[in-house]
């Protein structure tokens, strides 16, 4: 007995959606939850055509985990959910994306540098390095604070033909960023 092979057809989530110019999701602030909002973002990431594992998916990824982890770490108030919104402008060459919580007073600050030893404080520096441009605005139609973060895409990783995006209020495309320098650290200078 011969069988055929199986046709692989994408996931029914996958296909309702792809056609989504903008993606919103309310997630709970504690650790779960931004671990939530990063695996559903690069779900979404997915299904606009940026495959697991190309550089704008693991960009937006990293943006996403760096601003969801901040959000329910340093805005969290019991009872209140943040939000994830991923949103791509008309000709794919720039994503957004906003965390949302209801911390309004408490306003990211990059952390200054402390050393390669330092726990914490690298989460901003990396979604700066990442991100075309970001900032903090405050949160629309409630209390609380947006994060956001704009990254640029390269037109040879734009989403697949057939899934073209959609207006969604990005301001103007801007240069793609360069790879980031080398970091060297005061062991790797002492070898030297």
């Amino acid at each position: 007995m011969t069988s055929s092979p199986r046709r692989q057809r994408p996931a029914a989530s996958a296909l309702l959606f792809a056609e989504q110019r903008v993606f919103t999701l309310r997630f709970s602030a504690t650790p779960r939850g931004a671990r939530l909002a990063r695996r559903l973002a690069s779900q979404q990431m997915d299904a606009w055509g940026w495959a697991y594992g190309s550089p704008v998916h693991d960009t937006v990824e990293l943006v996403v985990a760096e601003l969801a982890a901040n959000a329910v770490t340093h805005g969290r108030v019991p009872g209140r959910d943040a939000e994830l919104r991923l949103s791509r402008n008309a000709d794919g060459t720039r994503l957004r994306v906003e965390v949302s919580d209801v911390r309004g007073e408490r306003l990211p600050v990059p952390a200054p540098d402390g050393g390669p030893l330092t726990e914490g404080g690298r989460g901003l520096a990396l979604v700066a390095a990442l991100a075309e441009e970001w900032g903090v605005a405050e949160r629309p139609g409630g209390p609380g604070k947006t994060v956001w973060a704009v990254v640029a895409t390269s037109p040879a990783a734009a989403p697949v033909p057939g899934r073209a995006p959609g207006p969604v209020g990005c301001p103007a495309p801007g240069p793609v960023l360069a790879p980031a320098p080398p970091v060297t650290l005061p062991s790797d200078a002492a070898r030297a």
